[in-house]
């Protein structure tokens, strides 16, 4: 099979015939034929094919003796013949014994060919899945136990607070100490901290630290979702309560019935739908939309956020009363800026882990490459990080990944020698706040010593190509350089 296309073989030992089969099967699959059942057998041993349509009366084996052989060693090849004859005695055979999915007689039409063996192909495609399937369900009770006991171990293993990524001298311990503590307490805990920072990572190391770690943790993003479709979300509703309802709906309190309930972006929530969700936390129970009956629920809820929401409710736009609800213990993860240490750390695991995922081989990062990611201030915190080094990645043409394959806003707050350039920095982003005693030549020097080295990285310190950039000459860019003191480092 090539890409999408099912390969089909034609058996039939008149030349024209296979000719014609060909012609019109070519756009719709991959065609092979064979001349006599013997070769359709020899060919069926090297090749993957997806259908087998033959003609019934050839000499030496005819069509439902090779497609009997086909039911027996190859039981997953969809079975048609073709025939000029409408024997009942043969058609009996082709079903019984051959198993054949379509009986086509002579002359056929290439519409209804095609649509036969399209057909054919996906029903033996779905037997082959439903055989899978069926295999799959008559696993043993202690089997099935076992595979979810290793899954929910691995799980375990995978949010252990040893398995987050950071330095022995990272701020983020001061979390992971936390979680451990609090983590055993059936308390409501709210992880406050910017966009990108981990949230739902240390949502689950909570859940499955916890004594509720056998039981189902669920996720909901509140953010920008309207009030009924939330509503139905995380309280089910009933058949028939709105339009669309077709069918009654357990909702995610129901789902995480014993476990967790993690709800992100919880600023979001408008202020009717606190009112619903406050009622829910204290009476421990949840009314499905368009029903009278309430269930209890017994559910651990973690909420995250990258609001102030102290602030929120000194405003008045987040009730007080669901805040100390939701913040019975509240966890504040640092931004990735606040975290330096943390990433170099992070981005060799990151160039590991897509290394693995993208089947590219990768070694490290160069050291003017780690100077400048941890010069950055990372506006968008770990995610971010991320996403450069897949991006470093992707466009790498050798195993040690330079800083030429940055995005250009990290080049741009490269320092040198590891001191910080707020006024550069300043300057470049637009904002206002350039300290006093600095003079014009001394801010001019600064950005074109960094424009100069942004260049040459890009260019990966090929001279011509930067001089012609920059518009200079080789002997004008190398005395610059030289001025500057701007050399390629490992």
């Amino acid at each position: 099979m090539t890409g999408n296309r099912p390969t089909v073989l034609c058996v039939d030992d008149e030349q024209r015939s296979l000719e014609t089969l060909e012609r019109t099967l070519d756009d719709d699959f991959d065609v092979l034929c064979a001349t006599s059942a013997y070769d359709a057998l020899e060919l069926l041993e090297r090749e993957q094919v997806s259908a087998v349509v033959c003609d019934q009366r050839m000499p030496g084996m005819n069509g439902v003796e090779l497609l009997s052989q086909v039911r027996q060693r190859w039981p997953n090849i969809a079975r048609l013949i073709l025939s000029g004859y409408t024997d009942s005695e043969d058609i009996i055979r082709g079903l019984n014994e051959a198993g054949i999915y379509q009986y086509i007689t002579k002359p056929w039409h290439p519409d209804h060919l095609i649509l036969a063996l399209k057909n054919s192909c996906r029903l033996a495609e779905l037997e082959s899945e439903n055989e899978s399937l069926s295999t799959e369900i008559r696993l043993t009770a202690a089997q099935a136990e076992t595979r979810i006991q290793e899954k929910k171990a691995k799980l375990k293993q995978q949010f252990a607070l040893s398995e987050i990524v950071r330095s022995s001298e990272s701020p983020l311990n001061k979390a992971c100490s936390q979680v451990q503590r609090i983590a055993p307490y059936d308390v409501s805990v709210l992880i406050t901290g910017p966009s990108g920072t981990g949230k739902e990572l240390f949502a689950r190391a909570l859940h499955y630290n916890s004594l509720r770690a056998e039981q189902p943790f669920i996720v909901e993003n509140c953010g920008a979702m309207p009030d009924d479709l939330l509503a139905s979300e995380l309280f089910g509703h009933r058949k028939g309560a709105f339009t669309g309802a077709m069918g009654d709906h357990a909702g995610l309190f129901e789902q995480a019935n014993g476990g967790t309930l993690f709800l992100d972006e919880i600023g979001d929530i408008s202020s009717s739908f606190q009112v619903m969700l406050l009622r829910v936390l204290q009476e421990k129970e949840v009314r499905r939309v368009g029903d009278d009956k309430r269930r209890r629920v017994d559910v651990r809820v973690i909420a995250a956020t990258n609001r102030d929401l102290e602030a929120e409710v000194a405003a008045g736009r987040f009730r007080e009363d669901l805040y100390f609800r939701l913040a019975e213990l509240t966890l504040t993860l640092p931004s990735l800026s606040q975290r330096k240490v943390d990433i170099p750390v992070l981005a060799e695991h990151f160039l590991k882990c897509s290394s693995e995922n993208f089947s590219k081989p990768a070694e490290k990062f160069s050291e003017e490459a780690l100077e400048a990611l941890s010069a950055y201030h990372w506006p968008g915190n770990v995610r971010e990080l991320q996403n450069e080094v897949r991006r470093m990645l992707v466009l790498a043409d050798s195993p040690v990944l330079g800083a030429e394959l940055m995005s250009p806003r990290l080049l741009r707050v490269l320092p040198d020698n590891n001191e910080p350039e707020p006024l550069l920095e300043a300057l470049l982003s637009r904002q206002q706040g350039w300290s006093e005693g600095c003079t014009l030549k001394d801010k001019t020097e600064m950005l074109e010593k960094q424009l100069l080295r942004e260049t040459m990285i890009r260019h990966r310190w090929n001279k011509s190509r930067a001089a012609e950039e920059l518009g200079l000459s080789r002997v004008g860019l190398r005395a610059k350089l030289d001025r500057y003191g701007l050399e390629p480092k490992a």
